[in-house]
């Protein structure tokens, strides 16, 4: 006689080690960010998504678009950063993941992205994103402020920007500038 399987429950959910959703009674895990972290990813997505219809070149995604990339040497098999910028070429099946790297990938700090295993992580994953062939990579942090702007022909010297600077991912997307006191406000 076959077994069913258990229906999860919400009070299972609230034991899972992360952010999860419950969808038709299974725990589906994703990737969680606080309010603040999310509104900052927003800004940057609206700003890349009118340089993309303004130029007419490349999307700007939100956070959880998938992008597969062949495996890299630590194993990753894909990104999913929470703002991001993908000039192509992109698939003939819209509904598929991105195939390549994002052209610029945004990692906005979540409340948990803070302390010297997170520093690791967050360096990392900048190691997989420029190994991968991302071009920029930006490092925002909410609690102090400022975005740390790494490219990949010099990736352990970023760039500091803070209120008063303009954000920008030169030489990738040309033209495309981003107050970063707006971020912020």
């Amino acid at each position: 006689m076959p077994v069913a399987e258990a229906t999860a429950t919400l009070a299972d959910l609230a034991r899972f080690a992360g952010k999860a959703e419950l969808i038709a009674g299974r725990i589906v895990p994703l990737i969680a960010t606080g309010r603040w972290p999310n509104r900052i990813a927003a800004r940057i997505f609206r700003s890349l998504d009118d340089f993309a219809e303004e130029t007419g070149v490349g999307e700007a995604y939100t956070d959880n678009v998938g992008f597969a990339v062949p495996e890299l040497r630590s194993g990753r098999r894909s990104f999913s950063p929470d703002a991001s910028y993908f000039r192509g070429p992109f698939p003939v099946n819209r509904m598929r993941f991105l195939e390549g790297p994002p052209t610029l990938a945004v990692e906005v700090r979540s409340e948990d992205d803070y302390g010297a295993a997170a520093e690791q992580a967050l360096r990392d994953k900048r190691r997989d994103y420029f190994e991968a062939g991302t071009a920029v990579v930006w490092d925002v942090d909410p609690l102090r402020e400022c975005i740390w702007v790494y490219r990949k022909d010099a990736p352990e010297r970023p760039q500091q920007l803070a209120a008063g600077d303009l954000g920008d991912a030169e030489p990738t997307l040309p033209g495309w500038r981003l107050r970063v006191e707006e971020l912020f406000r």
